[in-house]
């Protein structure tokens, strides 16, 4: 190299390339937007510097993968650059339909169209001021020695620079790495994407998904987010790095599922999300008898990768592949609510394979919750799920599901408060990261005027699983009768699901209860509204218009009334309705009642607001002693 091209490689910084309202800092690896910077590293500006130095030019996939993807690393080429580029569109707002900056080239490459102008910087990412003409009375000659002196500088700078490259190799790579990636310990899934074509596989992906975060989630170096906070992200193109931020992890596993009529194909990839970096991506072919043990493989090569160490391998106990179709068809009728459906699954799943713990587990869970939501009698619902998993666990007594179904058999149905928390703490020695089962156990102690720890398992619970619930930590919270902490609590859930009746159910009784019936009312609105009862919330509406309290107590009261005369409706809910409205006689009959039935949520008398004014009456007070309850103060 000439000795000319050595000084002006040192004394000229790269360019900023202008493009639209972006300028690009190929030095630095900074874009910014309007002057802004944006929150985009690794790769995906790799990729726009290497477009952005032949533009109009086809840069193909080959070249692009030999220039930018290291031949050491374990890489899925094709889902990197894949993942690389949607971020990179996703950042300066392209479509890959109708581009403005990146044109993909179909089976060869990306090409860039948008006009790109150099503009001299100074060093630190900024335009150079134009050159100064010399100063009155200044010799020309003067410049020209000062800057002959800073090249013979830069020279001896250089050869010093050669000398200690060649004497420590490595050095610059050590201190300066390209990224520095930190152990993993906190993880979402994202969905795995279906690629087979066909949409009634979502099944398929949705149930490998599952199975994936479970074996994860045995991981105890690991914070593993649960399946139904990371559902909300399937099929939507958001950046990586903003779902992490949502989630609150440092670590994202992203990829696909291709099903066929024998074999799956999977992708994989793990990012660190405070760099955007690639750790890890590779890819799985198997059989559909070899797929069955692809969650707990990958399990633990992702361990590896995020730098943590890896759960103890569990047994493996041979599924056949018909009954594990029939279970993960199960699950995901489970997870839509549709309870009706998932039995029926199972229950094929245990007739295919009569020793599979988990479909029976599966079976059980689907009785116990028809009973805890109130959508049938509670006693026979129970009795099923008692039966079922306790097959579960005498086929496998280490999954904790089965434990803390089992928990909630104890706490809701037998009134049983010692197994009930046995099991609930058997659910979380055997697998920490169980939000569900730190959900249940906050709802024990709740009962138990237990009330730190109940308090301190449920905000675990959300830690875990920060969407799954988005009105439990409120609810813990109006039974502390903390009414302000519970509100803010709910208005953050009905933040992230607007339209959740749970959540606006709980923010209307924290707000009734406070006092603020103007606020309550207007809940109480929206909840009729999207129940499609439009005369109750014109109802509500006009009192509120009129100044005074809207009468949403004896609107819930007619709604379960009528509910009643078409099918079942728990004695329970008509209690709340009546204490609402102060009808002392109602409740206490409405509430014995409940106690004859066994309703679940009756194991909560203490902690609901609504029947306070009953706590002096006698009949409460039995009642209190016949479930053996502790009395709370």
């Amino acid at each position: 190299m000439r000795l000319g091209a050595v000084v002006q490689s040192f004394t000229s910084p790269p360019a900023i390339l202008r493009f639209g309202v972006f300028e690009l800092d190929p030095h630095s690896g900074e874009l910014r937007k309007k002057g802004m910077k944006i929150k985009l590293h690794g790769q995906p500006i790799d990729i726009l510097a290497l477009l952005m130095e032949r533009p109009g030019q086809v840069v193909t996939r080959e070249e692009i993968q030999n220039k930018l993807w290291s031949d050491q690393t374990f890489v899925d080429f094709e889902q990197g650059l894949n993942n690389a580029m949607k971020r990179l569109r996703s950042a300066l707002d392209d479509n890959a339909e109708s581009p403005h900056y990146i044109e993909t080239v179909p089976r060869k490459g990306y090409r860039f169209i948008g006009t790109v102008d150099r503009l001299p910087q100074n060093g630190a990412g900024i335009a150079a001021p134009a050159a100064e003409k010399p100063r009155a009375g200044e010799r020309p000659g003067k410049s020209r020695k000062a800057a002959l002196v800073v090249v013979a500088l830069l020279f001896s700078g250089l050869v010093a620079a050669l000398f200690l490259g060649a004497n420590f190799h490595g050095w610059r790579d050590r201190i300066f790495a390209k990224h520095r990636i930190g152990p993993i310990h906190s993880l979402a899934v994202l969905p795995l994407a279906n690629l087979s074509g066909d949409p009634a596989q979502d099944y398929y992906a949705d149930g490998m998904t599952d199975e994936l975060i479970t074996a994860l989630a045995e991981n105890r170096s690991l914070r593993v987010v649960s399946r139904t906070s990371t559902m909300q992200y399937k099929g939507v193109n958001r950046p990586l790095r903003e779902i992490a931020q949502a989630l609150g992890v440092d670590g994202i596993l992203e990829g696909s599922v291709n099903r066929s009529a024998s074999h799956v194909h999977v992708n994989l990839q793990l990012i660190y999300a405070p760099t955007d970096t690639h750790v890890w991506a590779q890819s799985y072919d198997r059989d559909l008898n070899g797929a069955l043990l692809l969650p707990q493989e990958m399990s633990q090569v992702i361990a590896t990768e995020a730098k943590v160490a890896s759960a103890p391998a569990k047994v493996k106990r041979y599924i056949s592949p018909e009954a594990h179709d029939a279970y993960l068809r199960g699950r995901y009728f489970w997870f839509a609510q549709n309870y009706d459906e998932s039995k029926k699954y199972f229950e094929k799943a245990t007739e295919l394979q009569p020793d599979y713990a988990a479909a029976w587990d599966g079976l059980g869970d689907s009785y116990g919750q028809n009973a805890v939501d109130e959508e049938t009698a509670p006693e026979a619902a129970f009795e099923n799920q008692k039966r079922y998993t306790l097959k579960a666990l005498e086929l496998d007594d280490s999954l904790p599901e089965a434990h803390n179904s089992m928990a909630v058999y104890y706490f809701c149905a037998a009134w049983d408060w010692k197994r009930a928390e046995a099991e609930s703490l058997r659910a979380i020695e055997l697998n920490p990261n169980y939000a569900e089962a730190h959900n249940q156990y906050s709802h024990f102690l709740t009962a138990m005027n237990r009330d730190e720890e109940a308090l301190r398992e449920q905000q675990r619970s959300q830690e875990i699983d920060p969407f799954a619930r988005p009105w439990a930590l409120g609810l813990v919270y109006i039974r502390l009768r903390h009414y302000d902490e519970a509100i803010h609590a709910l208005q953050m859930g009905a933040e992230v699901r607007p339209r959740d009746l749970a959540t606006l159910f709980f923010l209307f009784e924290a707000y009734w209860f406070e006092g603020m019936k103007k606020e309550a009312g207007q809940t109480a609105e929206r909840m009729f509204e999207i129940e499609g009862d439009h005369h109750s919330a014109d109802t509500v509406q006009q009192a509120l218009n009129r100044g005074v309290d809207p009468p949403v107590g004896e609107l819930l009261l007619r709604q379960d009334q009528e509910f009643s005369r078409k099918g079942y409706r728990s004695p329970l809910h008509l209690a709340w309705d009546y204490a609402v409205l102060q009808r002392k006689e109602e409740t206490l009959r409405a509430l014995e009642d409940s106690f004859r039935e066994r309703a679940p949520l009756l194991v909560f008398l203490q902690r609901e607001p609504a029947f306070d004014f009953l706590h002096s009456e006698p009949r409460y007070r039995a009642l209190v002693a016949k479930m053996g309850l502790p009395p709370a103060s």
